[in-house]
């Protein structure tokens, strides 16, 4: 026996999962995600990873711009669906959309719930220093990510954990929760536990506003805010050069010894005084080049004691 199941995500974080649903023996009938959009330099229309999975699988996509239009919302009651499995969609579903299946939506989120609700939860974890989160499959509500947890994994964080790197460790043990979870809703033995009312915090978006660096935090914080933005954006430092002033991306930080004045270097190595302590920066990216090592950057770019950054 299997599901009737109606896909819907946009990312690579999503992809991952379509494919482990898919082989699982479940029938996926259809699945949404987000229209193709423009990028790279020619902005030319790009499929997200969703979409380009789903098609290589043989699967119908559709990519409303507007779940919540009527004729969307009939088409998709019309496909008489057991379950519709979410991940990173990138639309509030209306309640006809969270009721049409028989056994409602369910969605795969990135966080130990209450904690981190809404869109950054991976970044924000990092920003807040928290030492674990995981993944959690939830049955959907109307609230913001409000609805009882199904399935549970814990994933510890690393102290060299990126937002890059924790990404994928996540999307890979979310992918996992997916056959076990659909084969408990079979059975019926699916255990919802409600999330209490203690502790919710909310991952708002990443603005680009807020990623220069603030050297006036702590050391401890300022390698968190920037391990939470590496890859992208990328936390920012702008630095004066004989050509100008230039962006440089760092992409890894560890806090050191040092006392100085916050964004002084405290010798030629990429030591960086904080509003306490200091950090060591470790990978750096200048604008329009590739991440590099800090010799190599210095190779290239020199940071003498005394610079301000």
């Amino acid at each position: 026996m299997s599901l009737r199941i109606a896909f819907m995500g946009t990312p690579e974080f999503a992809a991952r999962s379509l494919a482990t649903i898919a082989g699982a023996g479940h029938e996926i009938v259809r699945v949404y995600t987000q229209p193709p959009r423009p990028a790279g330099r020619g902005q030319e229309l790009r499929k997200s990873p969703v979409h380009a999975l789903a098609e290589a699988f043989g699967i119908e996509v559709k990519t409303p711009e507007r779940f919540r239009e009527a004729d969307v919302l009939e088409d998709f009651a019309s496909l008489d669906l057991d379950v519709a499995c979410v991940v990173a969609y990138g639309q509030i579903l209306p309640k006809e959309a969270l009721e049409a299946p028989r056994l409602g939506c369910l969605n795969l989120h990135a966080s130990l719930l209450p904690r981190w609700r809404g869109a950054a939860p991976i970044q924000r974890a990092i920003q807040a220093g928290d030492e674990v989160t995981g993944v959690q499959i939830m049955q959907m509500e109307e609230g913001l990510d409000t609805g009882p947890v199904l399935m549970s994994e814990i994933v510890p964080i690393a102290p060299d954990d990126t937002a890059g790197s924790l990404h994928d460790k996540l999307m890979e043990t979310g992918a996992e929760l997916w056959p076990r979870t659909l084969a408990a809703l079979e059975r019926g033995s699916l255990q919802a536990v409600a999330q209490v009312d203690e502790g919710v915090t909310y991952a708002k978006k990443i603005s680009s506003a807020e990623a220069r660096i603030d050297w006036s935090r702590p050391a401890g914080e300022v390698c968190d805010h920037i391990r939470g933005l590496s890859p992208f954006p990328g936390a920012w430092f702008s630095l004066d050069t004989p050509k100008g002033a230039v962006r440089v991306k760092v992409h890894f930080a560890e806090p050191e010894k040092g006392e100085g004045e916050p964004g002084e270097a405290l010798d030629g190595g990429l030591l960086i005084a904080c509003g306490r302590g200091a950090v060591r920066l470790k990978r750096l990216q200048r604008e329009g080049r590739g991440v590099m090592g800090a010799d190599e950057f210095l190779r290239g770019t020199a940071v003498p004691a005394g610079t301000r950054l």
